[in-house]
């Protein structure tokens, strides 16, 4: 499976490129794909691959120049990529990825990633915020980022999702980030965005899931919290997890210093999920990934 060939998006560097692969392990693929390299006259920068023993799957990650064009770059690949059978994506290094956000009422993430974007620390683009409430409209007027208001209820969620599906098409949405979102997507949707769609989960997973888990953790005594990042699916949090982070606590935090605690490792987990995903540094291995970082 291959990409179709686009055209030089903004951002991105002219010589400089990422290849990411995957495809069942067998003897000398990082052979074939360093040869169309050099056939390429390609040279590489950064290189990283791992074999799972688990799903018998080969994965890599090439950074890479050459003086070639895309078009006779992406030949070139195309050629070893069929006797190898690989799914595969050839990047032009620098290419921002179009991202829509999604958020409630809690605007930590939200502001991390619009921060972080703006700071040129982030290489993504974010055309529009949605969100169910008007909450965060004022934050996105300070970033100066167009707010969609898109309210959604038990009656009119089919047709909130629609216009979700609207505004990505007509944006060209290719990531989309959960920042504290408290909707559940429908399973349709959650299928057309897989591995597309990030979300932060306000909590260490798989302990203390549900409402209020900060409180539960604090009735518990935890001396741990966190946050994971991890892909949206239709089995709700337990999609493959890219990012967790934690931070250790005692006995004489509040509930309320846990929660103000958590959203800074919340913020923490979710800009580098989005990062590495950005940077094309994560592939899907099953419900697990291989995170080149």
């Amino acid at each position: 499976m291959t990409e179709l060939i686009p055209p030089l998006p903004a951002g991105a560097r002219t010589g400089a490129y990422t290849l990411t692969l995957s495809c069942p392990d067998r003897p000398g693929i990082v052979h074939a794909v360093s040869a169309s390299l050099v056939a390429a006259e390609g040279n590489i920068t950064e290189s990283a691959q791992y074999g799972s023993p688990e799903t018998g799957s080969f994965f890599m990650r090439v950074e890479f120049t050459s003086p070639r064009s895309y078009e006779q770059v992406h030949s070139e690949l195309s050629a070893v990529a069929g006797g190898f059978s690989m799914s595969w994506q050839l990047h032009r290094a620098g290419q921002r990825v179009r991202t829509l956000i999604m958020a409630s009422k809690s605007g930590h993430c939200l502001n991390d990633l619009l921060f972080q974007q703006r700071a040129g620390t982030l290489p993504v683009e974010i055309p529009a915020i949605v969100s169910n409430h008007r909450d965060l409209e004022p934050l996105a007027e300070f970033y100066g980022v167009p707010f969609h208001h898109i309210p959604v209820t038990p009656e009119t969620k089919q047709q909130a999702e629609d216009r979700l599906r609207a505004l990505m098409a007509e944006l060209d949405i290719e990531l989309v980030v959960l920042a504290r979102y408290m909707q559940i997507l429908s399973n349709e949707l959650c299928a057309d965005l897989s591995g597309r769609a990030i979300n932060i989960h306000h909590s260490f997973l798989p302990s203390f899931k549900g409402a209020r888990p900060y409180h539960q953790a604090h009735a518990r005594g935890v001396k741990l919290i966190g946050a994971t990042a991890h892909y949206v699916t239709s089995d709700l949090d337990e999609g493959p997890i890219i990012e967790q982070e934690v931070i250790r606590v005692d006995h004489a935090r509040s509930a309320a210093q846990l929660a103000a605690l958590g959203s800074d490792v919340e913020g923490r987990a979710l800009s580098k999920a989005v990062q590495w995903h950005a940077e094309h540094r994560v592939l899907l291995d099953g419900m697990r990934t291989i995170v080149f970082n």
